[in-house]
C-alpha cells in the first residue's frame, strides 16, 4: 500500500510503500475513496497544539505516522469474527476508544484517556489501505457525495456535538458562529437543518464571509473592521445568547466573548492555541457559561449520520485533489486558502 506520512513535524509528507494490512478478528480493512483534509491534520502534521506563553502541548506519536481522520472507503477485507460485506462503502468513526474505562463506557470513546485515533495513532487516509478496529466505527453515508462523505467524521460531527452543547437556541436565532473555514461552514447547515436556526457567522476574510452569507448566514461580519462588535450587539439587540468558536485563538476568544449577552453560552471547539486571559468577575456578574467542545461522542455520530442519509444537511464546497497533494493542501489550508473543505483521493 501507499501511504503520505509525516517523517518529520512540519516537514513535507513523503511517500512510502507499505505493507497492507490483514485483518482479523473484527477488523475490518478499506479502500481509501476520499479522505478529508482537516485543521487537526495540521496540528498533528506540526507535531502538537500551542498552549500559548511559549509552551507546546507535544504529541507522544512515533515516527513516521499516517494522518487522515476524516476517511470515506470500501470494504475490501475482513477478520472472520466480521459480518460487513465486501465491496460496501462507509464512513469511518476514527476516535478508537479502549473500551473498558468508565469514559467509554459511558459512551465517550472520544474522551478516553488511551484513545487511539485513526489518522494519528493508527494509520489514516493519506494511505490507501486504513484498518479499522470493529465494524461499529463504519457509518452509511447514503447518497452523499463520496468526496465529501469523509469530512462528517470530523469536520460535521465536530460541528454537531458544539451545536448540542450551545443548545438551546432561541426563536430569534441569536447564535454567532465564529470562523467560515470548513468546520464553521458545515456547522452553519448544521444550524439550520438541525437545530432550526440561521447564525450570525464571523470571520476575518471577506472571501470565506461571502461563502457564508450564500450558504445560509442570517448575517456575516468581518472582525476586523473597526465597528464591528458594536455593529453586532447592535444586530443581536444587545448580545448573542450563544456562540460557538470554531478557531479557538486569543483573538477570537477576546473579541467574541464581548459579544455574548447576559446568561450566554461560549462554547470553544478550535485548537488554533494560546492562553484565555479573562476578568473573573465578569464571568459571574454576567453569568456566561464557558465550556470546551472536543469532536463528538460515537451516539452524536450515529445521530449526525441520520441526518445525513435523510439528505437534510446541505452540501458544503469541496475542492478534490489528488492525495500525491497532500503537503500542499496541508499548507493551502494553514495558509486559509481553502474554501469549504478538501479532500485527497487515492489513484
Amino acid at each position: 500500500m501507499k501511504a503520505y506520512q509525516v517523517i518529520q513535524p512540519g516537514k513535507p509528507l513523503v511517500c512510502n510503500e507499505l505493507e497492507t494490512p490483514q485483518p482479523s478478528g473484527t477488523q475490518v480493512l478499506l479502500k481509501t475513496i476520499s479522505c478529508g483534509v482537516c485543521h487537526s491534520d495540521i496540528h498533528f502534521h506540526d507535531g502538537g497544539f500551542d498552549l500559548g506563553g511559549g509552551n507546546m502541548l507535544e504529541l507522544p506519536v512515533p515516527l513516521p505516522y499516517t494522518l487522515g481522520h476524516e476517511i470515506f472507503g470500501e470494504v475490501v477485507a475482513t477478520g472472520d469474527e466480521s459480518n460487513v460485506e465486501t465491496g460496501k462503502k462507509f464512513v469511518v468513526y476514527p476516535w478508537i476508544g479502549c473500551g473498558e474505562c468508565e469514559i467509554c463506557k459511558n459512551g465517550d470513546e472520544h474522551l478516553c484517556n488511551l484513545s487511539q485515533i485513526i489518522g494519528l495513532q493508527d494509520s489514516g487516509g493519506f494511505g490507501d489501505h486504513v484498518l479499522v478496529p470493529h465494524e461499529r466505527y463504519l457509518h452509511d453515508a447514503g447518497t452523499t457525495d463520496s468526496n465529501l462523505a469523509g469530512s462528517f467524521a470530523c469536520s460535521g460531527l465536530t460541528a454537531y456535538s458544539a451545536l448540542k452543547k450551545g443548545a438551546p437556541y432561541s426563536s430569534d436565532n441569536k447564535v454567532i458562529i465564529i470562523g467560515a473555514g470548513g468546520v464553521g461552514m458545515m456547522a452553519l447547515q448544521i444550524a439550520k437543518s438541525a437545530f432550526n436556526c440561521n447564525p450570525i457567522v464571523i470571520d476575518i476574510d471577506d472571501v470565506k464571509l461571502d461563502a457564508a452569507k450564500e450558504n445560509g448566514a442570517s448575517a456575516v461580519f468581518n472582525s476586523t473592521k473597526p465597528d464591528a462588535m458594536q455593529e453586532i450587539i447592535e444586530y443581536t439587540g444587545g448580545g448573542a445568547l450563544n456562540a460557538i468558536d470554531f478557531v479557538g485563538s486569543e483573538l477570537s476568544v477576546n473579541f467574541a466573548i464581548n459579544l455574548l449577552a447576559k446568561g450566554g453560552k461560549y462554547v470553544i471547539v478550535g485548537l488554533y492555541g494560546g492562553e484565555l486571559k479573562l476578568p473573573l468577575p465578569l464571568i459571574p456578574i454576567m453569568e456566561r457559561g464557558i465550556q470546551g467542545s472536543y469532536v463528538g461522542s460515537p451516539g452524536d455520530m450515529s445521530e449526525l449520520m441520520k441526518l445525513v442519509r435523510e439528505n437534510k444537511i446541505d452540501p458544503i464546497p469541496v475542492q478534490v485533489r489528488d492525495a500525491s497533494q497532500a503537503s500542499q493542501t496541508l499548507q493551502d489550508l494553514k495558509d486559509g486558502k481553502i474554501i469549504g473543505r478538501a479532500t485527497l483521493v487515492h489513484k
